[in-house]
């Protein structure tokens, strides 16, 4: 037995005088941990192998909060580092009722008849008083979840902000290791915070809908600027004079907008998911931004960026849960707010109370 492997057995016995009992635990122990090993590397192979069925377990793995599971998902996902990086990340975004699982079922089509295999991660909201989630995005996508070379995981946000769910990225990179060569993740479509996207994709699709009175609105809050292709949907019947006048609109107010870091000029084209007009004109637009940033250089560089952007919130998630999770913080907090509910103290006391508490005021 390891020394690493000792130390976390003898924990687990700690307290106890019985030898046989001893004994009896840490064969139990290391057993368990051979299982798990075992277990993960089956499982890795079975992912690297396309198995859908491999790939659905393994994200299962990493959206538990079991700690065991946790562990697991650890392994898989450093076992998969070496096989991602290969596929084109798309983010898809834009207000309810825009039409996004439309418009991926009819993109994701164009894309598996022309012998590319696709992942869709699709994140519905979560009720912030049930806390549950429809997770209907395989009924709005009937034809494209038939397909072969298709897979598409509905997950709910949760309290995760940013309009994605929070091991979203871990996912990404389990469809990468699979072999899937285009990621579509749908956002909740929450409009104006929803940005954690876009730290996470190489390429950043707003749908918008004519007519909707927010060409200049859009600007103000900053999620045109990161738009790397802007798409009036529903431009069809009645609707195409609209859409027309919309797009026009559109590119007048992207005018106004500073130029991208990737120099790449922002298009806004026309599409009706619904008839499967406008799909391909946008998927040149996606082919011909990524040739552009991978010969420039940007391509890589914003990769490693999101990187860095990752380390630095996978750090503050995790010491947002040690906080909370700790037992001293647990009763403190509950005192602090019956002092706040009482006004003898304020909110900005009460919180560098608690951080004093952990050494972080």
């Amino acid at each position: 037995m390891s020394k690493k492997k000792r130390t976390s057995a003898i924990d687990e016995v700690e307290g106890i005088e019985d030898p046989q009992e001893i004994n009896a635990l840490l064969a139990k122990s290391l057993k368990a941990k051979r299982k798990t090993k075992s277990s993960v590397e089956q499982l890795t192979k079975q992912l690297f192998e396309g198995n859908i069925t491999a790939l659905s377990k393994a994200i299962t793995l990493v959206e538990s909060s079991n700690p065991k599971d946790k562990e697991s998902a650890k392994l898989i996902v450093n076992r998969c580092l070496p096989k991602t990086g290969q596929s084109i990340r798309i983010g898809i975004t834009g207000v309810p009722g825009v039409g996004k699982s439309t418009f991926i079922e009819s993109y994701g089509n164009f894309l598996v008849d022309n012998g590319k295999k696709v992942a869709v991660l699709a994140v519905d909201p979560s009720s912030s008083i049930s806390k549950g989630s429809i997770l209907g995005d395989k009924t709005r996508m009937e034809t494209l979840v038939k397909r072969d070379n298709v897979f598409v995981r509905p997950t709910a946000a949760g309290t995760a902000l940013g309009g994605v769910a929070r091991k979203t990225r871990e996912t990404i990179l389990l469809c990468e290791a699979a072999g899937f060569d285009y990621l579509i993740i749908e956002t909740v479509g929450v409009g104006q915070s929803e940005t954690m996207v876009h730290s996470m994709v190489d390429f950043f699709l707003l749908l918008k809908l004519s007519n909707a009175g927010d060409e200049l609105q859009g600007i103000k809050r900053g999620i045109m600027e990161m738009a790397d292709l802007i798409v009036i949907n529903k431009a069809d019947g009645d609707n195409l004079k609209r859409a027309k006048l919309a797009q026009t609109e559109f590119k007048r107010a992207m005018h106004l907008l500073p130029a991208k870091e990737s120099n790449f000029i922002t298009e806004v084209l026309l599409a009706s998911a619904i008839n499967n007009e406008g799909i391909s004109e946008i998927d040149k637009v996606i082919s011909d931004y990524v040739e552009h940033v991978k010969k420039s250089g940007f391509f890589q560089e914003k990769r490693f960026q999101q990187q860095l952007f990752w380390l630095k919130h996978t750090v503050e998630q995790h010491l947002y849960d040690k906080f909370y999770e700790s037992p001293v913080i647990k009763e403190a907090f509950k005192q602090q707010k019956s002092l706040l509910k009482e006004g003898k103290i304020t909110a900005f006391e009460a919180a560098d109370y608690l951080l004093s508490l952990q050494n972080l005021s």
